[in-house]
């Protein structure tokens, strides 16, 4: 299934002040009540995907991000691969979703790329084991940006401020529930060139040991947001590109970049 969250266009300021969540099917959306990651029954209104309008597909309480997940990405920025998953938190008003502008800071001089994998999180886990489904807590997949001013990370050693600007977690466009998160690829492009294509085979830690490893420190709630690294290829972004993320099975995140605002 394709979960998705939308507004509907040209719409009265009544019946669009909320955003709706939805499946997206035979080329239309078929509206749902509740939310994809609780309870939620189908509802009988449909909508042309061309009267809709995509929202980021997640409003989660947390966004857990693993940094140096891919080896080649660890070497590029030169760093060692951890010994143990490296997390950092990007805070929920961060989030922005497809087609909606990646606004640069006027604090950073290099803004740069992050595309990756995303586990949306479909039911409470809490100290899972090593013998634990990790997989059956997990609700679907989507794409995500991890957006980052890298001389801030640089010159912060730690990530809160360089990747928690508003607008510098792009995610969407819905969530997909029928994936294999083992071994697909992520490629991000800008302007259309190629900047970043990497398997997630490739992550050192991959999605099931970072859910149990993540569930040790912090309770998962339905609807939080796992960013599961980068590949390599990182590059920036200046104000008029329009940056993609792909992940094959699922689809395309696309954002336009705005220079900051005055």
């Amino acid at each position: 299934m394709k979960f998705c969250r939308f507004v509907i266009r040209d719409a009265s300021p009544s019946t669009s002040a909320a955003p709706l969540h939805g499946l997206i099917e035979d080329g239309g959306v078929i509206e749902i009540s509740g939310v994809p990651w609780g309870a939620w029954t189908r509802g009988s209104r449909s909508l042309r995907l061309a009267d809709v309008r995509f929202l980021a597909p997640v409003s989660p309480s947390k966004i857990v991000c693993i940094g140096r997940n891919y080896a080649a990405h660890a070497a590029e920025l030169g760093n060692e691969v951890p010994k143990e998953p490296l997390m950092f938190l990007k805070p929920p008003s961060s989030i922005v979703g497809p087609q909606e502008p990646i606004v640069l800071t006027p604090y950073s001089q290099r803004v740069e790329h992050e595309g990756e994998l995303a586990i949306v999180m479909g039911s409470t886990c809490s100290h899972l084991r090593d013998s634990d489904d990790a997989l059956a807590h997990v609700l679907g997949y989507t794409c995500l940006n991890d957006v980052t001013a890298r001389d801030l990370q640089k010159s912060d050693v730690q990530f809160t401020r360089a990747k928690g600007f508003d607008t510098f977690c792009a995610v969407g466009p819905h969530i997909e529930t029928d994936l294999d998160p083992s071994n697909v690829l992520v490629e991000t492009h800008v302007n259309g060139a190629s900047r970043q294509s990497g398997s997630t085979s490739l992550m050192v830690y991959p999605p099931a040991f970072l859910i149990r490893w993540i569930s040790r420190m912090m309770t998962l709630l339905p609807g939080d947001v796992i960013a599961t690294g980068t590949p390599a290829g990182v590059g920036p972004l200046v104000a008029g590109d329009t940056v993609e993320v792909s992940v094959a099975g699922i689809g395309v995140l696309r954002n336009p970049v705005h220079a900051p605002q005055a």
